[in-house]
């Protein structure tokens, strides 16, 4: 693997320490930048445990502090989805993020036994862009109903959604419906003949 390394104004000896002694990080990196508050790693999922573990554990870097997991979803990539870990070290207030790239159904190793704050992320993660986590068997709806067709985050889930809810107060029921567009499908032409 490729290592680059990238330095732009730090300042902090935990980065100083992290800059001279390269040989001490997993090789399972291919892609470090470095700034003044905050440590970006580029690694692959496969080693996404390894870094993880190394940067908590390892008393120069002690990131022991899970923050939150991002997915971003890029359709037009090879690798479909980023996700972005976000660690805080507590004792020097510096922020790290671990990114790594994935394809659609793909099942990403879950960190939940290393930061076990994260349940409540990746559940999120999977509920919002249906990105399943390897050996976490938590993984339920809970920004969505249980019956919800779909992954609302996705750029290719339709802006109007599937069904229609209402509720019946004189029946006490709440009843989907599909979805009715009333305006027929129109063709402009914007052409000036």
């Amino acid at each position: 693997m490729r290592l680059d390394l990238t330095m732009e104004l730090f300042n902090l000896s935990v980065f100083e320490m992290a800059a001279v002694n390269i040989d001490i990080l997993p090789r399972s990196l291919y892609y470090i930048f470095i700034k003044t508050y905050y440590i970006i790693f580029y690694t692959i999922y496969c080693n996404l445990r390894l870094i993880l573990k190394f940067l908590k554990y390892y008393s120069k870097f002690g990131f022991k502090m899970f923050i939150d997991l991002i997915a971003v979803d890029l359709p037009a990539e090879f690798k479909r989805f980023k996700l972005i870990y976000n660690l805080l070290n507590l004792y020097n207030n510096l922020r790290c993020f671990v990114i790594i790239f994935v394809k659609e159904l793909f099942k990403v190793p879950t960190i939940m036994d290393i930061f076990y704050g994260a349940d409540w992320s990746e559940r999120e993660v999977w509920d919002l862009f249906g990105i399943p986590f390897y050996s976490n068997f938590n993984l339920k709806r809970i920004l969505t109903d249980y019956g919800f067709k779909g992954f609302p985050l996705r750029k290719d889930f339709p802006l109007s959604g599937y069904y229609e809810i209402f509720y019946n107060f004189y029946l006490g029921l709440i009843k989907f419906f599909r979805i009715e567009l009333t305006q027929e499908l129109r063709f402009f032409n914007f052409s000036s003949e």
